[in-house]
């Protein structure tokens, strides 16, 4: 199926650090989105075994006439592969190719392939130039906007990065056509998680064109991540560093992470954890008075309908517990919690211990 729909652009404003993100079809191999970038020899292309056979050659020609040297790096794909080891390859591949501090990067993947190309670009050198091309839904309308780079460790999902923000997000549409089924369903799930935290009248779009966005209908996937980035952008110009209010962001993610952490890296995507933590969290907003049952239930539904997750696995409340106190969200030891003071809105804040095993026994497979 051929996506086709016209350019749109939204603008992410900070400061001298703003940037647009441009949404339509063919954008990846058109020379024209890349003539604004900062003046350089050479381009570094991330991105992995699955993406670079499918667009790793369109981009490399739409940059050929941009940059002396354009360079190609194939990364391992998956969750699994977002540690030191897989980035040490980008630092590899720069130093190789003696690339300098006006080096460009292009992030040509999914999250994993965005945030471990910005980390790199945000540490080589103390920092060169970078660009954001996402090829899944998720990376579309969530982990390409706002500058967080990080890479996984044992024990807590993107605990070591930094925020560092990219000159440009080209969001071409196109590349969903050749994405899974299952890859497509873990980018609904952060499309809906702008409904409950931030806009109800998105929410209800999002229901009434659920079955349009899981068929890929181009208008519609369209208006999804123009609304998606829309927000992003006005919770991440108010809130940079994640200090106050871009927290709310992290909808479902604390279970979410404990899930994938837990699991372990790739078991379940990025999307279905935060999916079923969003069930989750639900149930602990519920009970902390800032929603009701039936909020709680027509959200579930949502969910299922997306395609993801509802039931979250067994690990037992101890692990989920442990697993929860090693999130970047946690004080003092006290677990933090995005959860919803109403519909359309969420806060940060702990719950009670007790309370929270009652949301796993309730949530998670017997």
């Amino acid at each position: 199926m051929r996506l086709s729909v016209p350019p749109e652009h939204v603008e992410i404003q900070l400061g001298e650090r703003s940037y647009p993100i441009w949404i339509g079809s063919g954008l990846l191999g058109d020379p024209s989105n890349y003539l604004a970038l900062p003046a350089a020899a050479t381009a570094l292309i991330v991105t992995n075994t699955t993406v670079a056979p499918l667009y790793a050659a369109t981009l490399r020609a739409a940059l050929a006439g941009r940059f002396r040297e354009v360079h190609v790096l194939e990364l391992p794909d998956g969750e699994a592969h977002k540690d030191w080891q897989t980035l040490n390859l980008i630092f590899d591949a720069l130093l190789s190719h003696g690339s300098d501090r006006k080096t460009v990067l292009f992030a040509l993947g999914g999250g994993v392939v965005g945030d471990m190309t910005g980390f790199a670009a945000a540490s080589y050198m103390r920092g060169v130039p970078f660009v954001q091309v996402p090829t899944t839904l998720l990376a579309q309308v969530d982990s390409s906007v706002g500058g967080k780079t990080a890479i996984n460790h044992p024990l807590g999902k993107n605990m070591i990065g930094a925020f560092y923000q990219p000159q440009l997000v080209l969001c071409d549409l196109a590349t969903l056509a050749t994405l899974p089924p299952r890859e497509l369903s873990a980018g609904l799930a952060e499309i809906i998680k702008y409904g409950p935290i931030y806009d109800m009248d998105f929410l209800a779009w999002i229901e009434s064109h659920i079955d349009a966005l899981v068929a890929r209908e181009p208008v519609a996937l369209a208006h999804a991540v123009k609304r998606s980035c829309e927000i992003k952008a006005a919770v991440v110009g108010q809130d940079e560093r994640e200090t106050g209010l871009r927290a709310i962001l992290n909808f479902g993610h604390t279970f979410g992470h404990a899930i994938e952490s837990g699991l372990g890296y790739g078991e379940w995507l990025h999307g279905e954890a935060v999916g079923c933590g969003m069930v989750m969290a639900a149930h602990l907003s519920e009970r902390l008075g800032g929603i009701d049952a039936a909020f709680v239930q027509r959200l579930t539904a949502l969910i299922r309908r997306a395609g993801l997750p509802v039931v979250a696995p067994a690990l037992g409340a101890e692990r989920y517990l442990e697993l929860m106190r090693i999130d970047k969200k946690s004080e003092a030891g006290e677990i933090r919690f995005v959860v919803l003071d109403k519909p359309g809105s969420a806060i940060m804040r702990g719950a009670p211990d007790a309370m929270v095993r009652e949301v796993l026994a309730q949530c998670c497979a017997a």
